[in-house]
């Protein structure tokens, strides 16, 4: 049996890193994309991890990402977007250029991964796209507009295609990560206690998990937080 891809799109530390370790774990071969893909070379060290360059916000840098990733390793099974970018303040001093940036990483940068990773599953039928939200896609925060307003795209922008596409074997996932993600090391968030930061590997199970379901039980959205967090 043919191993399956896994193409993590935003990599980078945290999240992206505790991905791509248990994918690796699960025998999946995995491609990185980020900006700067030199960073992640210690990450491909330890994971055998192929790191590939992209901006996530170009349309010709994505195509270009995926026929990289198709030529060199196949048609990904399991593509993760989990790409943002937040600027903060009151409404009426943002700077509209952050504004535009922050709408154009987090929810156009996930409408052209999910594009080019539907156009490729689709043949087949089957495969899965998951996206990683936040607090701030089901809620506004004051002086928070931008993130709430790339985040609340990217999350239709999942419902849509899920709608769309699951009839058709595509597995569409979006992510509330509602809390802090545990850094590691000297993080001054720890005074929260015990378990009160998401830990980065069990979020990572979640998806890994979801990627997994039977089709007769697709799940499309998963909420996820610390038991002692309000919400």
């Amino acid at each position: 049996m043919a191993k399956e891809i896994a193409l993590i799109v935003g990599a980078g530390s945290g999240l992206s890193a505790a991905l791509a370790r248990l994918c690796a774990k699960d025998g999946m071969s995995v491609a990185l994309a980020a900006r700067d893909a030199a960073k992640l070379a210690p990450l491909c060290a330890e994971t055998g991890a192929r790191a590939f360059a992209a901006d996530a916000v170009h349309h010709d840098q994505v195509t270009a990402l995926f026929e990289r990733v198709v030529a060199e390793l196949g048609v990904p099974d399991l593509v993760v977007f989990n790409a943002s970018y937040r600027t903060r303040g009151p409404l009426v001093d943002l700077d509209p250029a952050e504004v535009e940036k922050s709408l154009q990483v987090s929810a156009f940068g996930g409408f052209l991964v999910g594009q080019e990773a539907a156009r490729r599953m689709l043949p087949r039928g089957t495969g899965s796209i998951l996206f990683t939200g936040a607090s701030a896609s089901v809620k506004g925060y004051a002086q928070s507009a931008p993130f709430a307003m790339g985040k609340f795209a990217l999350r239709g922008l999942a419902q849509s295609m899920a709608r769309e596409l699951h009839p058709k074997g595509i597995h569409i996932g979006h992510f509330v990560i509602d809390g802090g993600i545990a850094r590691g090391g000297d993080d001054p968030r720890a005074s929260r206690g015990a378990d009160g930061l998401l830990d980065p590997a069990a979020i990572a199970r979640t998806y890994l998990a979801l990627h997994r379901q039977p089709r007769s039980t697709w799940s499309w959205e998963i909420e996820l937080r610390p038991w002692v967090e309000n919400f």
